[in-house]
């Protein structure tokens, strides 16, 4: 008997731009599951950090990534909990420090393997919302709905300087916009999984849009493309 593959929408783009909200937003909508591979990533930078660990040691990093003992529980507004070794780590993954070495570990073609597969894994019924840069490249080629959303560094870094603001977090405005440049350009350039859009992703510009907008954008493409899909 052949096994029906879970329908997948793929959402890529770089940080900053509303993909983590646009993707939880839908998978309430659709009662779908939600990956967040970026979060992987991230936790695998956080256990190398926390063990001291060379970012730049590519065997030693696809160990860590291998056996990250990793769980994610229902949450409120800051979206999932993310458990690593069975503590909560949502806050230490969001910070700077943290995305940028993610960022330095995402472009090890062996952390990227090792990866691949337990991304893969979250694909299951009614169907999963794929949050990445490579999801409709890499890990779900075959998605039926591809989306990639992108938006100016200026912009990305003034909404993550006030998310670090409303933290109560000092924040440097011009610095903010260097680090997304520098991290832009290493997810581009990397010979592995570039940040490019796939050849039949649906592109769209947030950079002066609301996020109502975007939400409203993605479910209409949803709704054309998936017959029968129950929007709650």
């Amino acid at each position: 008997m052949t096994q029906t593959l879970a329908p997948v929408i793929a959402v890529d783009g770089p940080s900053g731009v509303g993909k983590g909200t646009v993707c939880q937003w839908l998978a309430a909508r659709l009662g779908w599951r939600l990956l967040d591979s970026g979060a992987l990533y991230r936790l695998t930078a956080l256990a190398a950090l926390r063990r001291q660990l060379s970012l730049d040691d590519e065997a030693q990093l696809e160990a860590v990534a291998a056996g990250l003992a990793v769980e994610f529980a229902p949450g409120a507004d800051q979206g999932p909990l993310i458990l690593l070794d069975g503590v909560e780590v949502g806050v230490e993954l969001r910070g700077e420090s943290c995305a940028a070495a993610a960022s330095r570990v995402a472009a090890l073609p062996a952390v990227r393997a090792a990866l691949l597969q337990r991304q893969r894994d979250f694909r299951q019924l009614p169907g999963l919302i794929a949050d990445g840069r490579d999801m409709g490249t890499v890990v779900f080629p075959d998605a039926r709905l591809k989306l990639f959303l992108t938006a100016s560094a200026e912009e990305r870094a003034k909404r993550r300087y006030k998310q670090l603001r409303e933290k109560g977090l000092d924040a440097n405005l011009m610095s903010l916009v260097e680090e997304i440049n520098a991290r832009d350009g290493r997810d581009a350039g990397r010979a592995v999984a570039p940040l490019k859009p796939a050849a039949d992703a649906e592109a769209l510009d947030t950079t002066a849009l609301s996020v109502a907008e975007v939400c409203n954008w993605a479910i209409d493409l949803a709704a054309r493309r998936f017959e029968g899909l129950k929007i709650s």
